[in-house]
């Protein structure tokens, strides 16, 4: 059975995305976390980060056909090598 919470490294991980940004997504609420233990530990519910990864294929898929290929700003084009 998989864990009910997530530490923010875990949450990094499957995300493919630093421990600082993973910090910046719960700080803003963006990712909905709770502290945990005397020391305020953060957790994330794995239901939750399931949710915010749903949200942002929504989010991404509304971008992308309000953004066609070739039609939007630079940030649309793939990164350089």
């Amino acid at each position: 059975m998989a864990p009910r919470f997530l530490t923010l490294a875990d949450v990094a991980e499957t995300l493919n995305i630093s421990a600082s940004q993973t910090y910046a997504l719960v700080r803003s609420g963006d990712l909905p976390a709770i502290k945990v233990g005397g020391r305020g530990q953060w957790r994330v519910e794995a239901s939750e980060l399931e949710a915010y990864i749903q949200r942002m294929y929504a989010e991404t898929a509304d971008f992308v056909r309000s953004h066609p290929f070739g039609t939007g700003p630079d940030d649309d084009a793939p990164p350089s090598d």
